[in-house]
């Protein structure tokens, strides 16, 4: 059985390490614990590995966030997996810095790689795993506090939490997506 596993960010270094790419680091901490490593293929970087029995296709895609779309939707096609197996690693300003949530489905709360990703596969009934980046920013400041980097104390638990964000994953996968929202969803 495959699975599609899509961590979302924007390419570039100016925005490497910022709040908007944590999907990439879950990308790189899952693709890290599996031993593999990214390669660049058509609408981004994939990572192949196995868990078990099951094959997971990690993705980065390299479309920027607001047209993440494209590469998710080429990539199911690709490699014929199902919507259900698909699932996308996104941050979540309404979530505390670290919280993991997983869903089968829901709204895009005004994030425009999900809602790209919505438009492109014809359904916002995709898992995907939110990871809370806080929403300590003055009114009006949103956009620059999703590009900005965590700070300090919240840079050294940041492995800790994508570790979290890692079992998370692996429990989606191996168990299922209800196993693994009872498990991490208050974690």
């Amino acid at each position: 059985m495959k699975y599609l596993i899509v961590g979302l960010g924007n390419i570039g270094s100016e925005y490497v390490g910022t709040r908007h790419n944590v999907g990439f680091m879950m990308a790189d901490a899952l693709a890290g614990k599996g031993g593999v490593s990214f390669k660049g293929e058509r609408y981004g970087d994939i990572a192949r590995m196995r868990l078990k029995n099951k094959q997971l296709v990690i993705l980065k895609p390299n479309t920027f966030m607001n047209l993440s779309g494209n590469a998710v939707r080429y990539w199911k096609e690709k490699e014929n997996i199902p919507v259900e197996n698909i699932l996308v690693l996104v941050d979540d300003l309404d979530l505390p810095f670290g919280a993991v949530r997983i869903r089968p489905s829901g709204s895009d709360a005004g994030h425009n790689g999900l809602k790209n990703i919505a438009q492109m596969l014809g359904t916002a009934s995709y898992p995907r795993l939110r990871f809370g980046i806080g929403h300590d920013f003055p009114r009006g400041c949103q956009i620059d506090y999703v590009l900005g980097t965590f700070p300090e104390e919240q840079r050294k638990l940041l492995p800790e939490r994508l570790d979290v964000a890692v079992e998370a994953i692996e429990d989606f996968v191996l168990a299922g997506i209800g196993n693994a929202m009872c498990k991490f969803n208050n974690k």
